[in-house]
């Protein structure tokens, strides 16, 4: 499907001009999701909204941002409010992503997945983007099926738990503040069984 004014609105920055970018532009969902870890989700995904704006545009070019100078890129990122915890090497992998659909796909995010066909074949090409681990791709993956309408045959199979329905496992299932709220607790009964299972708590 084309990010147009017609995609489904989604609620992953929980800020109105975050969110309309991440609505309308696959390329700034791509880059929330590689955000997304050691911060919380919230920051993750308001960073493509602030990336653009710093860069004096309303949206994200892969061509663009391929071809910043690294140093000066970084900087962008690390202006306060920084958006990651660890702007420099984010900056660069975002570079990396960005170089890496220039020379795939021509710099068009959704090009990973207009033709894709099945689930498995998605799921693997995610998983070749830099900084895409399985995880993060099988929750990517997640958010495109059950958000963005992209469901190729054996889309849930692919994305694993994250594909069931009403998991509230990850970003693919926040729509507002109360799924965010259902996430946010799997989360944490998710550290509090890690801890659990590393011998308890430390007093």
């Amino acid at each position: 499907m084309d990010a147009d004014t017609d995609s489904p609105a989604l609620h992953l920055a929980q800020d109105p001009e975050a969110d309309e970018l991440l609505s309308r532009s696959r390329l700034a969902a791509l880059t929330g999701m590689l955000l997304d870890q050691q911060v919380p989700m919230e920051w993750a995904f308001k960073g493509p909204a602030t990336i653009a704006r710093r860069m004096g545009t309303d949206d994200l070019d892969a061509h663009e941002i391929a071809a910043q100078d690294p140093e000066a890129f970084a900087a962008l990122l690390a202006e306060k409010p920084a958006v990651h915890r660890y702007p420099g090497s984010m900056a660069k992998r975002i570079q990396q992503l960005c170089q890496y659909l220039v020379v795939h796909y021509d710099g068009d995010a959704e090009g990973i997945w207009r033709d894709a066909g099945s689930g498995a074949e998605l799921l693997r090409r995610l998983q070749e983007l830099p900084g895409f681990g399985k995880q993060k791709a099988q929750i990517f993956l997640a958010l495109l099926g059950k958000q963005l309408g992209v469901t190729p045959t054996g889309w849930r199979e692919a994305a694993g738990a994250y594909g069931e329905a009403a998991a509230y496992r990850s970003v693919a299932d926040i729509t507002g503040p109360e799924s965010l709220a259902k996430v946010r607790a799997h989360k944490q009964e998710m550290k509090a069984a890690a801890k659990t299972a590393k011998g308890g708590t430390k007093p």
